[in-house]
C-alpha cells in the first residue's frame, strides 16, 4: 500500500463514485483511501485518510466558485487537486487554476484517461485538456495578466525572486518543490518565504498570495 497513490474519492453523484472505485480497485498502483460526499468535516476526514490526491467531481454544490479548495490547500499543502466531469469552458477552467486545482479532466474522459492523471498530479504534473491549453497561454501572456501582476506585489517592495514564490505557493507547492524548480537549496526557500510573510504581512504562504491578488483588485 505504501507505494501506491492514495486517493480520496469526493463526489455526491453515487452511480460515479461507485463507477470509479470499480476503476482504482483495477489499478495495482492507485489505492482508494476514501470516497464520500462533501461534509462540514470533509478537511479532516481528507487528512486522516493520507491522501495524495483529492479526485472531485464538478457537480458538487460546496465546490461552487471553487471556494472549498484554497481550503484544502491551505491545511493540507501536499494534497493535489484533480477536477473530474468539467465542461469545456475555458473561464470555469482558468478559475480552476487560479483556486489551486492541479488536474482538470473533461466530461468525456475515459477511465484510462482519469488513472492516468491521477497518476500525473501525484508526481506534480498539471493535467489540462488540449481544448483548453490554448486559454492557459493566452490568458499568461495577456498583457493584463503581467500588469496584475506586478500591481499586486509592487506594493510590497518584493524582489523578482521573491514574486517567483508568490506566484509559486499561490499553485500550492511545498518549499522542497519551489527549491527543486528554482535550484535553490530548502534553507534559501525559508528564508524567501520568511521575507515574503514579513512583507505582506500574511501569517501563511496562502495568505500571502491572496494578499497580493487582492493588492491588485483593490488597486
Amino acid at each position: 500500500m505504501s507505494q501506491r497513490i492514495h486517493v480520496f474519492l469526493l463526489t455526491e453523484n453515487r452511480l460515479l463514485r461507485e463507477a470509479l472505485m470499480r476503476i482504482f480497485g483495477e489499478k495495482s498502483d492507485l489505492a482508494l483511501v476514501g470516497a464520500a460526499p462533501f461534509s462540514p468535516d470533509l478537511v479532516r476526514e481528507v487528512a486522516i485518510s493520507r491522501a495524495r490526491v483529492l479526485l472531485s467531481d464538478s457537480g458538487l454544490s460546496a465546490l461552487s466558485d471553487l471556494q472549498i479548495i484554497p481550503e484544502l490547500r491551505k491545511q493540507l499543502p501536499d494534497l493535489r487537486v484533480l477536477l473530474i466531469g468539467m465542461e469545456p469552458d475555458p473561464p470555469t477552467f482558468l478559475r480552476a487554476v487560479r483556486a489551486g486545482v492541479l488536474g482538470y479532466v473533461l466530461k468525456d474522459a475515459s477511465s484510462v484517461d482519469v488513472a492516468v492523471a491521477v497518476r500525473s498530479v501525484a508526481k506534480n504534473e498539471a493535467v489540462c485538456p488540449p481544448t483548453l491549453c490554448r486559454a492557459l497561454f493566452e490568458y499568461v501572456a495577456s498583457p493584463q495578466t503581467e500588469a496584475t501582476c506586478l500591481q499586486a506585489r509592487h506594493p510590497f517592495g518584493l524582489t523578482r525572486r521573491e514574486q517567483q514564490l508568490v506566484e509559486m505557493m499561490g499553485r500550492g507547492l511545498t518549499n522542497m518543490e519551489i527549491a527543486s524548480q528554482l535550484n535553490l537549496s530548502d534553507q534559501t526557500v525559508k528564508n524567501h518565504v520568511h521575507r515574503v510573510l514579513q512583507k505582506v504581512g500574511a501569517g501563511d504562504r496562502l495568505e500571502a498570495a491572496e494578499i497580493c491578488r487582492s493588492g491588485w483588485h483593490a488597486a
